[in-house]
This record gives structure tokens, C-alpha cells and sequence, in this order.
């Protein structure tokens, strides 16, 4: 089938898209309308967890969507009951609410926090957030994220979100007041240049959070199910926090997000919160496949391998080709530019032949790479290769 721009005008341009179309994807490869085969280390921005179309995920729905999809979240459905518990097993965390997406799940956190200032902290309702961090993009995460620019598109911002600066604690302790109620962050920056969180600042932050009596809220949207090879990045510091973000990952691909929360900050009366999809056992089906692999013995250290191994070949790289190392945290890790090319490589990575391959650079001076968790070292290789000969020109 040819798709043309007449087909693709009634959609609202909201990015700038390549010109071609996705047809089908099939564990870390996306085939276009054409045939051309790309090899996917950006896997919907760290959300395909098990590749493209996994068995796992085609049997979730198969069975789910002949039984029930929605009875509405004002009833119990037999795979929220079941995904939540799995996760509270598998996590510090005693409740959990199951949203969309990211923003609607850090949205949701905010709330909380809110509210529980409202209740044991005399009305305090400011979160401390971070320069450079990103927590999505309803109006108000868009007020807690430190993305340059976001200040102005939408002003006014919603109040109540100083910004302290990434791995520097001082910073964090002067910022908090009579009005903080918690701390935020992405315990990686993932759009801010895959930046992680020094595990002294990460211990540090919740020790300065405990004394000063204020929460401890962690953003794994990106980090979170097993991206950095913990099930959760926070596992990596040993810390216990307030409550946790959920997103991306937790769906391999569908919509899917949750807000967890200890049971001593849960205060959500009934009406406060909800949301018309939230829960529903379609999707729940699907977190529930995808969480039960990742906790198959052996998985989650596959993963940590594989990121070891991704790190080595892209230190490799950048002795090669004189660029500046690379950074991350299990398979979320970025190579970073000695120039502004990111944008560029990237460019000629898609349009490349007879295989593309897909990259993302969040900052043009480096290129991230989010692949698949079951991704193979050959593929890890052949990344390697096409990103060299990229270099090379």
C-alpha cells in the first residue's frame, strides 16, 4: 500500500515524522511499507520491554479480549487484582493505581503528595524537582520538569515546583521550606541526556527527606521494569521510597502506567481519583505477561549482562572514533558526541540502506540507545557496525 500526503494531512503535526509508514515489527526489527527492514534501538522511547510483538503480549490479549475489556474502574477485574499484587510483592510499595500513561500516572503522584501535605504537613504542597528532568506533559508535569523552554509554552506554569540541581544535595537542602511536601526524580535522566543519579545522591536524598519530614517520590517511568537491570532503578541505592511512578515498560507497548505508594501515604479518599480506562483488564492482561517474564530466574540478570555488554562495545566506539565515552544504566545508555551531529547521524541511520537502524538524540551532542530487554548480543553487534560505518562518514 503507498501512503502519500493527502493520507497523512489530517493529522495533526505535533512532530516532525519521516516520510514512511510502519507496517510490522517482530522482536527488535520494524518493517516500512516498502519492506525495508530497521533495526529498532529506540523501541517507542524504552516502552517495547520484550521487543516487537511478543508472544507474550499477542497471548495477554488473544485471551483477554474475548472475555472483558472494560467493566469500568468502578469494579474489581480479576487481572488489575492480579498485576497489582505482583507488584507489591516485588517492590517496597503497598497500593497501587493503574493509569494510561506517564504523565497521568506522575500527575497522580503529585496529587497525592498534595493531598497528604494537605493532611500531615499544615498544607505544605511544593515538590522539589530538578533542572533538566522530564515528567511528562500534561500542564502540571510539565510545570515539575526542568526542560528547557517549557517554562513559556503553555504559561503561566502551574506553581510549586522549585528546581534544585541534578546529583548535588546541597541544592535539594536548600530549596526545602515550610511549603515542601516532597522530592521528585527520575532516578536516570533519560530525556535530559541519560543522566543517572549518583547512588551517594540517591541516599543522601532520602536521608535529607526523612529528617526533614517530607516525601521521597521516584519518576521510573523510563527506569522502572527492569530497564537498568533491577526490576526498579532505586533497588540499585538500597533506599525505600514514598511513592513510585510506573509507565512505559510496565505495557511492552500498550497503554499502560501506575502510581505506587507505601500505606502510610495513601490518602486518596473515594472521588479523588480515577480515570475511565484506568485499570482495565485488557491492558492489566498485558502488564501482567510482561511483569511475569521479567521475573522469570535469569531475566533481569540477562539484562544487566546485556547493558554491560552494550556499554563495552559503545567504549569501544568512542575510542575508535574520538568521541567523548558513554554513560547509563543497564540498557538505557548514551554515547556521547565530541560535536551537535546527534540529530544528523540519526537522520542518516533511518535513511540508510538496505537496513536502517533507529536512534534517538535527546541532546544534540549524544545518541540514545533503548533497545529491547531480550535484545542479543549479535544485534548489540550489528548496531555496532552500522553506527561505526555512520562515524566513519
Amino acid at each position: 500500500m503507498q501512503y502519500h500526503a493527502a493520507n497523512t494531512d489530517s493529522l495533526m503535526s505535533i512532530t516532525n515524522r519521516p516520510d514512511l509508514v510502519f507496517e510490522r515489527g517482530e522482536g527488535s526489527w520494524l518493517y516500512d511499507h516498502q519492506g525495508k527492514a530497521y533495526l529498532d534501538f529506540i523501541q517507542g522511547w524504552a516502552v517495547n520491554t520484550l521487543g516487537h510483538c511478543p508472544p507474550e503480549i499477542a497471548a495477554a490479549l488473544t485471551a483477554q479480549v474475548g472475555k472483558l475489556i472494560n467493566p469500568s474502574p468502578a469494579f474489581y477485574n480479576g487481572p488489575m487484582i492480579e498485576l497489582a499484587s505482583l507488584l507489591t510483592a516485588n517492590s517496597v510499595f503497598d497500593r497501587v493505581f493503574f493509569a494510561n500513561t506517564g504523565a497521568e500516572a506522575n500527575e497522580g503522584a503529585i496529587k497525592l503528595a498534595r493531598k497528604w501535605g494537605r493532611l500531615h504537613k499544615d498544607g505544605a504542597y511544593e515538590i522539589i524537582t530538578f533542572g533538566h528532568s522530564f515528567h511528562g506533559r500534561t500542564l502540571a508535569t510539565m510545570s515539575a520538569s526542568g526542560k528547557a523552554g517549557w517554562d513559556t509554552i503553555y504559561a503561566p506554569q502551574v506553581p510549586g515546583f522549585p528546581k534544585a540541581i541534578y546529583n548535588d544535595i546541597a541544592t535539594v537542602n536548600e530549596k526545602i521550606g515550610p511549603k515542601t511536601v516532597a522530592v521528585m526524580l527520575e532516578p536516570v535522566q533519560g530525556e535530559g541526556g541519560v543522566i543517572p543519579a549518583d547512588i551517594e545522591f540517591l541516599k543522601a536524598l532520602r536521608e535529607l527527606t526523612t529528617a526533614r519530614g517530607i516525601l521521597l517520590i521516584v519518576d521510573e517511568v523510563q527506569t522502572g521494569m527492569g530497564r537498568t537491570g533491577k526490576l526498579f532503578a532505586y533497588e540499585h541505592a538500597g533506599i525505600l521510597p514514598d511513592i513510585m511512578t510506573l509507565a512505559k515498560g510496565i505495557g511492552g507497548g500498550v497503554p499502560l502506567a501506575a502510581l505506587l505508594a507505601r500505606e502510610e501515604i495513601c490518602c486518596f479518599e473515594p472521588g479523588d481519583q480515577g480515570g475511565t480506562y484506568n485499570g482495565n483488564p485488557l491492558m492489566t492482561a498485558v502488564g501482567a505477561a510482561v511483569l511475569k517474564r521479567l521475573l522469570a530466574p535469569g531475566f533481569l540478570s540477562g539484562v544487566e549482562a546485556r547493558g554491560q555488554y552494550l556499554s563495552k562495545r559503545l567504549l569501544e566506539l568512542s575510542a575508535k572514533h574520538g568521541q567523548k565515552g558513554e554513560r547509563g544504566s543497564g540498557l538505557l545508555r548514551a554515547l556521547v558526541l565530541d560535536d551537535e551531529r546527534g540529530p544528523e547521524i540519526v537522520r542518516r541511520a533511518l535513511e540508510g540502506g538496505p537496513k536502517g537502524l533507529l536512534l534517538n538524540a535527546p541532546r544534540p551532542n549524544l545518541l540514545r540507545f533503548m533497545p529491547a530487554l531480550n535484545v542479543s548480543e549479535a544485534e548489540i553487534d550489528q548496531m555496532i557496525a552500522m553506527l561505526d560505518a555512520l562515524l566513519a562518514k
